[in-house]
């Protein structure tokens, strides 16, 4: 083909636009995936004479124990400062649930995880054992007890003091051991073992599919609050102890959804509608301080968890034989909203406490449940104008706050799971 006729080209353009990182006034930012921020540091154990190390890579620095996410891979290096002698080395991690019943003495054990890979072998390898071997093993997402699957479950413990009572742990460790001796046999007889081992915090990360919603609006004309499909609205009421006096109708309102993230403040909005009357009996025993009670607080708003433990998984005399405990793990915080001639109006957050790392879940014989709670418990019921009233809704719990496409989180979208809202009976 002849090049002579071919026409010649110059650039039309006098001036090359220009690009920003951020979007300006005038412009949206549709998606942002930012490269996935893997940890630098490395976690290292050493065994007491020090001649073999187990060294754990992608680790945050100065961390108490390594910490794994979602399907992660366990990776790392067996170090040896003497490879004489030696005929095989291996890497193992295990996970275990184990629950005990306290009196009746019965003890549940479940295998959560077990992986186990041989770095070298002298019957095998004809190379002689290096001093430093890598490994990478991969933590599975589910586990089996024989009858169900359940997601591979949190590092927890919980326990109930008394009688009866129980110990429920969730504990995860990677260990590697170094065999020495004349030949590799399964009873490794006349062998010598040096087995180094650490455990591991196992954190699968998860966090709400919607964001929250934007603030409740109050009506420019009559104050109470205006109902839209971000919000749910749960309702009880206060019963009166006088025939005289009428109930209080109680309304909580939740974000639709149901499921928060433990790192932000959960909102809420309260209303209570009654007669004049009543509202005035009641308010030395509302969420906020009064003039009669200026330390007191008798109405609260909060996030309560139930471990419940059944070891033996049985009915005895149509009972089931569970036992729970539950824990207040957040409180909220009332603000003054409004009122009116028959109702009261509140706006509020509860803040989970900074203890709580990980959301409900449910592994064999072990469920932890979270709830929202509206309650009116009086400090002398037979003398207060009004009975004792809890409403309590399931909400689940997430390790993050949401995020569009992990922006500012850097993280890989796999690390992630999304709950769904629970069910009302749950």
């Amino acid at each position: 083909m002849s090049t002579t006729s071919l026409p010649s080209y110059a650039p039309s353009f006098t001036r090359i636009p220009s690009y920003s990182a951020e979007p300006h006034a005038y412009e949206q930012r549709l998606a942002l995936n930012r490269p996935t921020r893997r940890p630098a540091g490395d976690f290292v154990k050493q065994s007491r004479g020090g001649n073999v190390s187990l060294r754990l890579f992608a680790q945050e620095d100065n961390v108490s124990l390594p910490v794994y996410g979602l399907g992660a891979a366990v990776e790392g290096a067996v170090s040896l400062t003497k490879t004489d002698g030696v005929t095989a080395v291996e890497v193992k991690i295990e996970g275990s649930l184990r629950l005990r019943e306290v009196a009746e003495g019965g003890t549940t054990t479940h295998k959560l995880c077990l992986s186990k890979v041989t770095l070298w072998n002298k019957e095998v390898d004809s190379t002689p054992c290096p001093a430093s071997l890598d490994f990478s093993l991969t933590l599975p997402d589910t586990f089996s007890d024989g009858k169900d699957t359940y997601p591979l479950p949190p590092t927890y413990d919980v326990h109930l003091d008394g009688v009866p009572g129980f110990n429920a742990d969730i504990e995860y460790g990677v260990s590697a051991t170094v065999v020495k001796g004349k030949a590799s046999t399964l009873l490794r007889l006349g062998q010598a073992c040096s087995t180094i081992s650490t455990p591991f915090i196992y954190h699968p990360r998860s966090r709400p599919a919607v964001p929250l919603p934007p603030p409740m609006r109050q009506s420019f004309d009559t104050l109470k609050f205006v109902e839209t499909s971000d919000w749910r609205c749960w309702e009880a009421n206060m019963r009166a102890r006088k025939s005289s006096a009428k109930d209080i109708h109680c309304q909580l309102y939740l974000p639709a959804s149901r499921v928060y993230s433990i790192a932000e403040p959960i909102p809420f909005y309260v209303m209570f509608s009654s007669s004049a009357f009543s509202l005035a009996a009641y308010l030395p025993y509302g969420p906020m301080a009064t003039v009669l009670a200026p330390n007191k607080q008798f109405t609260h708003v909060k996030v309560l968890r139930q471990s419940v433990v059944d070891v033996r998984n049985t009915l005895i005399l149509g009972t089931k034989t569970d036992m729970w405990r539950v824990d207040t793990i957040g409180v909220g915080d009332f603000r003054h909203s409004g009122d009116g001639p028959d109702w009261l109006a509140f706006s509020g957050e509860i803040r989970v406490d900074e203890q709580v790392k990980v959301g409900g879940f449910k592994a064999s014989g072990l469920v932890v449940k979270d709830f929202v709670e509206l309650s009116m418990l009086p400090p002398d019921p037979a003398k207060a104008p009004f009975k004792e009233m809890r409403l309590v809704i399931p909400i689940r719990l997430t390790t993050d706050p949401w995020s569009l496409d992990g922006y500012a989180l850097s993280v890989d979208e796999a690390e992630f799971s999304t709950p769904s809202t629970p069910s009302d009976a749950q």
